[in-house]
């Protein structure tokens, strides 16, 4: 494995058991019967029941659960064992059937042995762990049936240039630039996005920022064709430390702030043969 993913795969197992009991995920709340999926999420994909859906980078399987729980035949994958130990324990726990395979998301098409689905999904900080955007979005297209839709909600490349998660306060400060660079932002990080109070063995992360037009011309690469591509002015968890959480559980910025697309979502279909 890269010694980058090894770096971040590391530091991915042993979050799963502080994001697991975690207030943010409300794991009791979903075994209640609630769902962890965001309104647009939900509004975009619409009706699922019966149609095959992957959900990539799937962490511990919370939204792949959400989705089983709305009649999708579920498949998730993550590269985390600990995750998908957890997922497969949440499932039976849940009473849901669902499927998790353990590969690293570019090598899902030998992991599911060249499995095609109805819906392919993924969501909310995937694509900065990666190093190779153009091999993420071929895996994706490799994974889709003629005709099937892939659904991406990512945070916006813009708010990632400002302030650390973990930072208190304070106006916002701009720290990276906004272009895709080869050599990765490598951070020792103590918290996390879920347990800011959490005392991390494995600190280091590898992360890459990628602009939308590049995550868009990789799918198109790919061959996939563009339904839809939206900013948002919210997004999944508190990014920056300023903004504010709506009775929707999305994340803004407050009143007097100026306006910042905070995430983004796109909507892409293969072409049918």
């Amino acid at each position: 494995m890269d010694p980058r993913l090894a770096d971040n795969l590391r530091h991915w197992d042993e979050t799963v058991s502080h994001h697991a009991s975690s207030r943010f995920y409300d794991v009791e709340g979903f075994l209640a019967g609630g769902c962890s999926l965001l309104p647009i999420e939900r509004e975009a994909l619409g009706d699922v029941a019966g149609k095959s859906l992957l959900h990539l980078q799937c962490h511990f399987g919370l939204d792949t659960l959400s989705w089983a729980r709305r009649g999708a035949r579920v498949t998730g994958l993550d590269f985390s064992p600990n995750a998908i130990a957890e997922a497969r324990s949440l499932a039976r726990r849940a009473g849901l059937e669902a499927r998790f395979v353990e590969s690293e998301v570019t090598r899902a098409p030998d992991a599911l042995d060249g499995e095609r689905f109805d819906v392919v999904f993924t969501s909310w900080g995937v694509l900065g762990w990666l190093p190779d955007v153009g091999a993420w979005a071929r895996a994706v297209a490799a994974c889709l049936k003629p005709g099937g839709l892939f659904y991406l909600a990512e945070l916006h490349p813009t708010i990632l240039l400002f302030d650390d998660p973990e930072a208190e306060g304070g106006p916002l400060t701009r720290r990276f630039g906004y272009f895709h660079e080869a050599d990765p932002i490598v951070e020792e990080t103590e918290g996390t996005y879920a347990e800011p109070e959490a005392r991390l063995e494995n600190k280091r992360r590898v992360s890459w920022i990628y602009e939308v037009g590049q995550v868009v011309n990789a799918l198109i690469d790919a061959g996939l064709q563009l339904e839809r591509l939206d900013e948002h002015d919210a997004t999944c968890c508190a990014i920056v430390p300023v903004l504010v959480q709506g009775e929707d559980r999305m994340w803004r910025l407050p009143e007097g702030e100026l306006s910042l697309p905070l995430s983004f979502s796109i909507r892409a279909r293969l072409p049918a043969r």
